[in-house]
């Protein structure tokens, strides 16, 4: 589904949504209660968000363990599987899983290195830690309190921040802000802080820039005219990547988050980027969707995370070799 427009705005529907909206906190604020976390025999990084919809945690995430196995560590990830059939605890395999039964994320994450898929993030923490795992980086996760975290990193969109600051349904949110930064480590910033998040932050804990940059890929597509689409929470960031390369994009089309293509959806813009003159493009997210014999039709683009300085990320995830 797509971010109802609301989501960004006051007004009369979200005022009208405001007692689900407590509701949706009290049934929250239960659950963190009465639930006992497991502590897991080996360090665990959370890579959440506050909002519902993609703030970049997926990219933010295998940064964090590319950095932690430049340090000695062997990183396993773990995931949701969102999107996926598993309920896990399983070990994601490329060459038997699809992102049907796993999640489109869970398969960008294990091309880096070993991914759980775990609906029970503590099954899929000790399925991890049996395999050898000497760190985990989860890949959201930060509302679920069945594992206890060593260090929780908050990914906010610095174009969009939190939106209307009001719980679901009547706003983006999937917990009051000071509640979740309670539990937090340190806020990343990804994008230029439109939002303001650094200047209203910053006195209650570290905050962190980074941004979204083009991959190793890029040079493919630079100054291309392309036809572009994406399924992804802001497939405008996207669309704004390809224009950062000098692209001429000359259609865009935005799905769902999370959309599963159809052939005959990608082979429709396949020939209207021949009709063009244009190559296909979409993002390594939604490639992963696409059903295998349609994939080679659309070139991806893939971002890496470039931390404005990495100082202060470093500094934290140090903190992990200090607790052994």
């Amino acid at each position: 589904m797509r971010a109802p427009e609301f989501w960004d705005r006051g007004g009369l529907v979200p005022a009208l949504l405001a007692p689900a909206a407590e509701l949706y906190r009290v049934v929250g604020r239960f659950r963190q209660a009465r639930t006992v976390p497991w502590r897991a025999p080996i360090p665990v990084v959370c890579v959440g968000n506050l909002v519902a919809g993609g703030a970049g945690k997926t990219p933010v995430a295998l940064s964090v363990g590319a950095r932690l196995g430049e340090r000695g560590r062997t990183v396993h990830f773990l995931t949701r599987g969102y999107g996926g059939r598993r309920k896990g605890p399983l070990r994601v395999d490329a060459r038997r899983h699809d992102a049907n039964s796993v999640g489109d994320e869970a398969l960008l994450l294990a091309a880096a290195a070993p991914t759980w898929v775990a609906r029970d993030r503590a099954a899929g923490a000790k399925a991890a830690a049996a395999a050898g795992g000497g760190v985990i980086v989860m890949d959201d996760g930060f509302q679920n309190p069945g594992l206890a975290k060593d260090l929780s990193l908050v990914v906010v969109d610095g174009a969009v921040g939190f939106g209307n600051e009001r719980l679901i349904p009547a706003g983006p949110l999937r917990e009051p802000i000071a509640a979740a930064l309670a539990r937090a480590d340190a806020i990343v910033v990804l994008g230029a802080d439109r939002a303001g998040i650094g200047a209203r932050f910053s006195d209650r804990l570290p905050v962190l820039f980074a941004r979204l940059v083009p991959g190793p890929g890029a040079e493919s597509v630079r100054g291309r005219a392309v036809v572009a689409f994406a399924g992804i929470g802001r497939p405008e960031k996207f669309f704004a990547t390809l224009e950062s390369l000098h692209c001429e994009v000359l259609a865009r089309h935005p799905f769902a988050d999370h959309h599963r293509y159809r052939d005959h959806e990608v082979m429709v813009l396949a020939d209207k980027a021949v009709k063009l003159g244009a190559i296909l493009v979409t993002t390594a997210k939604d490639a992963v969707r696409i059903p295998e014999p349609a994939r080679p039709l659309a070139s991806v683009l893939d971002v890496t995370v470039a931390w404005d300085a990495p100082g202060p990320i470093d500094d934290l995830l140090a903190r992990l070799d200090a607790d052994g």
